[in-house]
């Protein structure tokens, strides 16, 4: 389990015994609150006896004074002026605490000490010295966004996000902050929120903001672009996938596959007696899918191709009225005038008048 679920739990522990001897709970209640703590301290194999973890766990505050200092964050809204805008009503919607908690000379040597471990590349000790430093005074934008920059140099990116979101919030002018949010942001996948980030730090900078800002913002700006234009690609291909799926298996211009059709209808095997034909045998004739592709795509020839007497005897045939059944001769078929020349038509030769017109 976490730890810092387990000092979670510690801490929960030492609210209840602290709300019972401070009479916050009645001595009425103390079995409940004995069976709560021994639950919590079963379900999360904590020692709540052992001071020394619950030292470390919250330090020299209180479950409800860390809460309270939630709560200032939570519970007010910015109204520190945007440069350039007006200071008749707030320009943000960013928690924001009364204001930073003051320094002590403790918390500032702590920095000092994390600031030494951070030169170093010792963040997990960096992170521990500016926690140390958060304890005795929570909200100071300072401890806050220096721990945020050992947290992104730990590769942990959501403390580090939760820690400069503190950090503008306790004092939106402290711009380091929003740097640091900005990359904290980005690094987790937030384009958009990265970009915010980075224009409030060039706002709260002014003057155009520093170029390490600016090249934040413009780096977030170009993932932004990408993923919008990413995202309208997609919205492409799935609009034309229906399209692509319904000519899946089909010849040129968007005709059927008539050789795989072939194959559905039961063709391929050479017709047996009394059987379909053998339409795959058929189909790669190229004289009778020129003429299948034309007939498919020219309804009225096909409906004067059916008409025809001769035809429609072999069509007989084929359904089992004749006397194999099988596949028909089709050097026979073709030396009847009149359906080689309805095969010219099919083929787009157009006969006779076609053949002198290609002359030309």
């Amino acid at each position: 389990m976490a730890t810092s679920q387990k000092r979670l739990a510690l801490a929960i522990i030492d609210f209840l015994s602290k709300s019972l001897s401070d009479g916050t709970i009645s001595s009425e209640d103390t079995e409940s609150i004995e069976i709560a703590k021994s639950c919590i301290a079963d379900t999360f194999h904590v020692n709540p006896s052992d001071q020394a973890a619950v030292k470390d766990a919250i330090g020299d505050q209180s479950l409800l004074s860390i809460y309270g200092v939630y709560e200032k964050l939570k519970g007010k809204t910015s109204t520190a002026p945007m440069p350039g805008a007006s200071s008749s009503k707030p320009t943000t919607n960013t928690p924001n605490p009364s204001g930073p908690t003051p320094t002590t000379p403790e918390a500032e040597e702590f920095k000092s000490q994390g600031n030494k471990a951070m030169q170093q590349k010792d963040y997990p000790k960096a992170i521990d010295l500016y926690t140390k430093a958060i304890t005795l005074s929570p909200t100071n934008p300072i401890y806050l966004s220096n721990r945020a920059a050992a947290y992104s140099a730990s590769h942990k990116h959501s403390e580090a996000c939760a820690d400069a979101e503190l950090a503008t919030s306790a004092d939106p002018k402290y711009t380091k902050a929003w740097s640091r949010l900005g990359l904290a942001r980005f690094v987790l996948g937030d384009a958009k929120g990265s970009m915010e980030a980075y224009q409030k730090g060039i706002d709260y900078e002014g003057n155009g903001g520093s170029e390490a800002m600016k090249k934040g913002y413009k780096t977030a700006k170009a993932k932004v672009e990408e993923e919008e234009k990413e995202g309208g690609d997609e919205e492409i291909e799935r609009a034309a996938s229906p399209r692509e799926a319904a000519g899946a298996g089909a010849g040129g211009g968007g005709m059927p596959d008539l050789a795989g059709l072939a194959s559905m209808l039961g063709g391929g095997g050479g017709g047996g007696g009394g059987g379909m034909p053998d339409l795959g045998a058929l189909m790669n004739n190229p004289m009778f899918a020129s003429m299948a592709q034309n007939m498919m795509s020219n309804p009225e020839a096909l409906q004067g191709l059916m008409n025809n007497p001769r035809l429609r005897e072999m069509a007989q045939n084929f359904g089992g009225g004749g006397q194999g059944g099988g596949m028909p001769d089709i050097s026979a078929l073709m030396s009847d005038p009149s359906l080689r020349e309805a095969a010219m038509n099919m083929m787009g030769g157009g006969g006779r008048g076609a053949g002198r017109g290609a002359q030309q």
